[in-house]
């Protein structure tokens, strides 16, 4: 496929290319930032806060190549956390940049859109209750508690209405859990004394590589309407298990279906099952 990339110069974005140019995808890659040099992209720096920019970059582009006529869409673009900028830059920049991904995607006929949601989707930190249950899934009640969720939250609903606008289109929101790269397993042991340091997000974690893997599969998959997926490493951060963990954090918060040994609590069951996501990469298995 051609696939146009939002924020491929980004971590998750570099892991995504990486993987998609590995199985024979084209790419042109929209980014501030330049991505690494030894990726065989096609690049030009786009502010994706104007609608403008986004559609002269999906109407066609001249590089090394010349990419036109889209097939996909992977917007990764976004200010990454809270506390990055001002609460309302946050929400302004990551709201009004997936409404232009969205809307200048339809207007031209790109059937299909693969985005970054978020697992802050799921009520992350915590802070003001604990999880509906364990495994948390799609199905538990979005809790936004930032901007930067809130951003999110509207953005799945985007994804929604523009799927019920244009129903032959895809858009797939990945929510993806804390991103990692081999050398952040280091800090891992610095976790197990207190639980209570990673309880924030249920102690997980995802590989930048299997957040790649996951990229390409919704790109891949025959799915349309709005659909979104948890995104997260098999396992947790943790080498006690993960029942134990929830006993002693969260005593109150029920169980959905069992969990054994250091299985995550973020489930993947709905996209092992829909997108064939299957994590390549622990940090177990890392030294």
């Amino acid at each position: 496929m051609r696939i146009a990339v939002t924020g491929g110069s980004g971590k998750a974005g570099q892991a995504a290319l990486r993987e998609l140019l590995d199985h024979g995808h084209e790419i042109a890659n929209f980014d501030l930032a330049p991505p690494p040099t030894d990726l065989d992209t096609v690049y030009a720096a786009i502010d994706v806060t104007d609608f403008g920019q986004v559609m002269d970059a999906f109407s066609g582009l001249e590089g090394r190549r010349v990419l036109r006529g889209f097939d996909a869409v992977l917007h990764l673009a976004a200010i990454p956390t809270s506390g990055r900028a001002g609460n309302e830059v946050v929400f302004r920049t990551n709201a009004l940049s997936t409404y232009n991904i969205f809307a200048a995607a339809a207007k031209l006929g790109i059937p299909r859109v693969v985005w970054a949601s978020s697992e802050t989707m799921l009520g992350l930190p915590f802070a003001r209750s604990a999880p509906a249950y364990a495994p948390l899934d799609e199905e538990a009640p979005a809790r936004p508690e930032t901007s930067y969720a809130l951003a999110k939250a509207c953005g799945e609903e985007l994804a929604r209405q523009f799927a019920r606008w244009h129903p032959a289109m895809a858009f797939l929101g990945l929510r993806l859990s804390n991103i990692m790269e081999p050398p952040d397993y280091a800090a891992f042991p610095g976790f197990q004394d207190d639980p209570r340091l990673r309880a924030w997000n249920l102690w997980g974690y995802v590989d930048a590589r299997d957040t790649g893997q996951a990229c390409r599969l919704a790109l891949e998959a025959e799915i349309a309407g709005a659909e979104t997926f948890v995104i997260a490493a098999a396992d947790t951060v943790m080498e006690r298990p993960s029942r134990a963990l929830m006993e002693e954090v969260y005593p109150d918060t029920p169980f959905k279906r069992p969990v054994e040994g250091n299985e995550t609590l973020l489930s993947i069951d709905k996209a092992r099952a829909m997108l064939g996501y299957a994590p390549r990469h622990s940090w177990r298995e890392s030294g």
